[in-house]
C-alpha cells in the first residue's frame, strides 16, 4: 500500500505548569510543505481541542491536569498521530512524520453511491452526538457590499444541540464585538446567522438523495478508516459532497453550493465534523458564503447623481461566515445559559464589549478567509481592526 509523509510543524509559544495553563499551537503540513485544513487536533478521551484552519494552524488550552494525557492530530487522508502533551510541550521545534496509506477501496466491491449515502442518512442518529450537548461557538460575520467588506460581528455563542441529525434546542449570546461600519446599504438578517447555519445544513433539513445523481470521486482515509467521496448533483448544477466512512457510514465532512430559487443568489458552504470520546461526530468547524443584491438606497443614489456618478438600481452583497467550535460539554449539569437569546440579526444584539474576554479567550489562529475579510475591512480608511474594536464597542 503506497504512503506519504506527513509532517506537522509545532511552532510552541508558551508553557506554564505553575500558572496551570498549556498553550498549544502549531502548523501541519504535507510532505510537500502544503498546509493541512480542518485536521481535528485534541485529546479525545476528554473531549478537549480544537480544528486546523484552512492555512493548517491550530491553537488550544489545556490544564495543568492534561499535562501527562495524549492528544491526538486526525485528518481525512492521513493516518492519526498521537503524542503526550508533556512530551510534546517541553520539545523544541519537532517534525512529525504521518503514513497516509491510500485507500484499498479498488480493491473490494463498492456498492452504488446512491446505497451508501441513503445508509449513511438512516445511521445519521446512531454515527453523531444525538442528546442535549452544548457547543461554545466562535461565530464570525462579515458584510459585504460591492465585493468588498464593510463590516465585521463576531458573537460567543452557548448552543444547546442535538446534532446533525435534529435540531437546536437554544442558544444564548453572552460576548460580541464589532468593527466599524463603512456599509451604506445595511442590509439585515431576519434572525441571527447561527439559525441559517443550521437551516442550510443538507443533513439537518432531510437530505433527499435521491434528487441527486451521484458519482464516486477519489477515495481517501480517515483515523484508520477507508473514506468514500461521493458527489452529487441536481438538475439546475446545486452540487453535495459527503465524505463517507466505507465500514461506519459516519459523515465526516460536507461540502455544498446551490443556487437559491431567487435569481443571482448562490451558497456555497462547508461543515466538518470529528469524533467525541465515544467516537460520536459533532461539528466541529463551518464556513459558508450566500452572495445576492439589494436594492440601493434612495439617498445614496442622490449621492451618487450629485457627485457625477451612474446611480444604480441594485449592487452586490454577500455575507461571509466562519465558525470554530471552541468547546464541547456533553454533562446537562455543566451547560451555560448566560446570554442573550433573542432571534435577530447579529447587527442587533446589544451585548457591553469586555475587553478583558476578548484578551483571555483562547482565540483560534487567523485563518487566510479571516486575512483577506480583514484587510478588505481596514483598507477604507487604513485602521487596524483591533483599533475599530476599541472605539465602535464603546
Amino acid at each position: 500500500m503506497k504512503s506519504i509523509k506527513l509532517y506537522c510543524i509545532f511552532l510552541i509559544s508558551f508553557f506554564s505548569f505553575s500558572q496551570g495553563k498549556i498553550v498549544i499551537e502549531g502548523t501541519v503540513v504535507d510532505a510537500f510543505g502544503t498546509e493541512i485544513p480542518y485536521a481535528a487536533v485534541g485529546i479525545l478521551k476528554k473531549n478537549i481541542g480544537t480544528t486546523t484552519t484552512d492555512e493548517g494552524t491550530f491553537l488550544f488550552i489545556v490544564s495543568a491536569q492534561e499535562a501527562d494525557d495524549i492528544f491526538e492530530i486526525s485528518s481525512i487522508g492521513f493516518e492519526t498521530f498521537k503524542i503526550n502533551v508533556r512530551q510534546y510541550v517541553q520539545g523544541s521545534n519537532r517534525t512529525i512524520v504521518l503514513e497516509e496509506q491510500v485507500a484499498a477501496l479498488d480493491e473490494v466491491v463498492v456498492l452504488s453511491p446512491g446505497v451508501y449515502v441513503k445508509t449513511a442518512l438512516k445511521k445519521l442518529r446512531q454515527n453523531t452526538i444525538s442528546a442535549n450537548h452544548q457547543l461554545k461557538l466562535l461565530y464570525r460575520r462579515w458584510s459585504v457590499e460591492d465585493q468588498l467588506c464593510r463590516y465585521y460581528i463576531e458573537h460567543h455563542i452557548n448552543v444547546v444541540d442535538r446534532g446533525p441529525s435534529s435540531y437546536m434546542v437554544n442558544y444564548a449570546v453572552d460576548q460580541a464585538r464589532v468593527s466599524a461600519d463603512y456599509r451604506f446599504v445595511k442590509n439585515a438578517q431576519k434572525i441571527h446567522a447561527v439559525r441559517y447555519m443550521e437551516m442550510n445544513n443538507p443533513l439537518r433539513r432531510g437530505l433527499n438523495y435521491r434528487a441527486y445523481t451521484w458519482k464516486k470521486l477519489t477515495p481517501s482515509t480517515y483515523d484508520g478508516e477507508d473514506v468514500l467521496v461521493l458527489e452529487g448533483t441536481k438538475k439546475n448544477k446545486d452540487m453535495i459532497r459527503l465524505y463517507i466512512g466505507f465500514d461506519t457510514y459516519k459523515i465526516y465532512k460536507l461540502e455544498m453550493a446551490k443556487k437559491p430559487e431567487t435569481n443571482g443568489k448562490l451558497l456555497t458552504a462547508t461543515y466538518v465534523y470529528k469524533k467525541n470520546s465515544q467516537g460520536k461526530l459533532y461539528l466541529s468547524y463551518h464556513v459558508r458564503e450566500w452572495q445576492g443584491g439589494a436594492r440601493m438606497p434612495e439617498n445614496v443614489k442622490r449621492a451618487l447623481i450629485a457627485s457625477g456618478q451612474k446611480a444604480r438600481q441594485f449592487i452586490p452583497i454577500a455575507y461571509r461566515h466562519e465558525v470554530f467550535v471552541l468547546s464541547l460539554e456533553e454533562n446537562k449539569k455543566k451547560f451555560a445559559y448566560s446570554g442573550e437569546t433573542a432571534d435577530k440579526d447579529m447587527a442587533a444584539y446589544a451585548i457591553p464589549y469586555r475587553t478583558s474576554f476578548w484578551k483571555n479567550i483562547s482565540l483560534p489562529p487567523e485563518t487566510g478567509f479571516f486575512k483577506k475579510n480583514r484587510q478588505e475591512l481596514e483598507s477604507h480608511y487604513g485602521v487596524s481592526l483591533e483599533t475599530q474594536f476599541e472605539f465602535a464597542n464603546n
